[in-house]
């Protein structure tokens, strides 16, 4: 059944093979042989790649609902010290977690001693169920449903500049006046990010077309601070420098929503004992943070 659950999830037998630690052909032979059990077809394959027949999916739907009773089961039966141990995967966006996470690592590894972090610090998706992650952080709305998830905190989205470049450049007083500004993006995939603001109750964009472009959040940190240009990033990157007045916030009456930051892990079961107490760890931590309360 779990290796069922992963083929569907991943979409792949070679996938969900290297998730539950055994061959490809393992897993092919066990998913055959449950449908051979069953009587019935559960896979389909296409050009497209797997697919679940109707039977396939609505098996599909009763076997999580099993496995995640089996898991709270065995999580309530091991729950306790014994459990809170070895090694748990955490990943996490680097700017965010090399500021919020990292230095809060000492008190919970005094609080569980013989858990052990691995920390992945990137900004990229990782796939929990391929790479062996237990939990990350994922910052923004969530479109992976396969996924359960907790919202641990928000931030608001700031648009900033240092105290030098506006001694040289008048602020911008409306949206409309980012058009005079060397403006820093930040890079996706199609090019420079999107900023989204609130014009009063309707949403407003801008895309910068002049100024420097990079790739992480905190060489846009550096850049602000080296008077480069006006930035449009997590009000959390500059909590201590707003803070100081070495940057200052503009444009204060057109911040767009805050953006939530979930926790999130595979399986259709609550998180393990391990996962809930870095969880409940963190949701407390930023709580203490203005720039994060949910």
């Amino acid at each position: 059944m779990r290796i069922f659950v992963r083929v569907v999830e991943t979409g792949s037998f070679s996938k969900a093979a290297a998730a539950e630690g055994i061959v490809q052909s393992t897993a092919s032979k066990q998913v055959a042989a449950l449908e051979k059990h069953l009587g019935t077809q559960l896979l389909r394959r296409s050009s497209h790649g797997l697919n679940t027949t109707t039977t396939g999916r609505a098996y599909y739907e009763s076997v999580v609902k099993v496995l995640s009773e089996l898991d709270i089961a065995e999580a309530l039966a091991h729950d306790g010290r014994d459990s809170l141990t070895g090694p748990l995967r955490v990943a996490a966006p680097s700017a965010f977690g090399r500021q919020y996470l990292v230095p809060h690592l000492k008190m919970l590894m005094e609080r569980y001693p013989d858990l052990r972090i691995e920390l992945d610090v990137a900004d990229r998706y990782v796939n929990l169920i391929e790479e062996g992650v237990d939990v990350a952080l994922r910052i923004g709305h969530l479109s992976d449903s396969s996924l359960r998830a907790r919202r641990i905190a928000s931030f608001e989205v700031a648009t900033v500049g240092s105290a030098e470049y506006f001694a040289r450049h008048a602020p911008p007083r409306k949206l409309g006046d980012l058009e005079k500004h060397d403006c820093i993006a930040f890079m996706a995939k199609a090019g420079a990010r999107r900023w989204d603001f609130r014009d009063g109750k309707r949403a407003a964009a801008f895309t910068p077309s002049a100024g420097p472009r990079f790739n992480d959040a905190e060489s846009v940190r550096a850049a602000v601070l080296a008077g480069l240009g006006i930035a449009h990033a997590p009000r959390w990157l500059f909590e201590d420098v707003l803070r100081s007045g070495e940057v200052k916030q503009v444009l204060s009456s057109h911040v767009p929503l805050r953006i939530p930051v979930h926790t999130v892990w595979a399986g259709n079961a609550r998180p393990t004992n391990k996962v809930r107490a870095f969880i409940e760890f963190f949701a407390a931590i930023f709580a203490t943070f203005d720039c994060l309360k949910p």
